[in-house]
């Protein structure tokens, strides 16, 4: 691992794992219900690989009164992203077996 690029945990494979089949876009929310993963564990995630370029992250544009909710913020793997995951989970084969988005 060099210097930038986030360490592959359990929950980073996971949060990979729910964005990359067919490079989709997901808000926090829906990543956190697809994950599992608390919001002290998984926003923490999601900022590390989007500062490190693995994720692109935007806000949404609609105004949060005419929602009647808060804004989302949603993430999507970037290219570099999806070489380094695959890359990740490439190396872990001999112990685990082959993963299917990967």
């Amino acid at each position: 691992m060099s210097v930038g690029e986030p360490r592959i945990t359990g929950p980073t494979l996971k949060v990979l794992g729910a964005l990359l089949p067919g490079r989709i876009e997901l808000s926090g929310a829906e990543i956190s219900r697809v994950t599992k993963l608390a919001s002290g564990t998984l926003y923490p995630i999601l900022y590390r690989l989007e500062r490190a370029g693995w994720l692109e992250g935007r806000w949404e544009v609609d105004d949060p009164k005419a929602l009647g909710r808060p804004r989302r913020r949603f993430y999507q793997v970037t290219g570099l992203g999806a070489r380094n995951a695959r890359a990740a989970v490439k190396d872990l084969e001999p112990a685990f077996g082959k993963v299917s988005w990967a």
